[in-house]
């Protein structure tokens, strides 16, 4: 079973989103069983699940403080692949969450604010000793911002080769528990979320590298 753990400690920067759209782009493509585990208490990604009507991807409720046996129960019972959303700013939840990850994946949003935001979260991976990477979200097509966002970014580490779009249609599909592929398989929004799943697939069958020592 492996673990993709999404994380920024700026909230705004599509975690939930993303969390939801690969999810279920993994289960479609065939990395299921999946589940979902929603460790903000505002509770935006249990929200989601809660109004889908397909049965996938499954949800699973989990103390964090007992992550890893409630893990250990999710493996046992066939799961695949974890997707971890957490919250902004709780750092001891991000803590967790990125100790059990095989990958952290970090939305980053092509603003100034955002940008200077990452570099305390990969301290907190690089402590984990956690593969990870970036992907610039919610970017506005076609903006030189969003290509200084990539140079800024890959300062810090590895950004994926996909950037995903600021659409209307990512709003729409959340709020009654769909994502975009499931409004339309063929739009773009659609095409960014399987391209960035094939990425990050990739990055899961990479070795975890072992925690900094000190």
């Amino acid at each position: 079973m492996q673990v993709l753990t999404i994380a920024s400690q700026k909230g705004g920067t599509g975690k939930t989103t993303l969390a939801a759209h690969l999810a279920v782009e993994a289960e479609r493509a065939g990395a299921g069983p999946v589940a979902v585990v929603d460790t903000d208490p505002q509770g935006s990604l249990a929200s989601w699940w809660n109004t889908r009507v397909t049965e996938t991807p499954l949800f699973a409720a989990v103390n964090i403080r007992q992550i890893r046996e409630h893990l250990a129960q999710l493996q046992a019972q066939g799961i695949h692949l974890v997707v971890v959303d957490t919250p902004p700013q709780l750092i001891e939840t991000i803590e967790a969450a990125n100790t059990i990850a095989d990958l952290v994946l970090i939305p980053a949003r092509p603003s100034p604010h955002d940008l200077r935001a990452v570099a305390a979260l990969v301290d907190l991976v690089e402590q984990a000793g956690k593969p990870f990477c970036f992907v610039v979200n919610g970017a506005t097509p076609r903006s030189t911002i969003a290509t200084d966002a990539l140079r800024a970014l890959a300062e810090h580490g590895k950004v994926a080769p996909v950037t995903v779009h600021h659409r209307v249609d990512f709003a729409a599909s959340m709020i009654d528990g769909r994502t975009v592929g499931e409004l339309s398989i063929q739009s773009r929004s659609s095409q960014e979320i399987a391209l960035l799943w094939k990425y990050v697939c990739t990055q899961l069958q990479k070795p975890v590298r072992r925690p900094r020592n000190g």
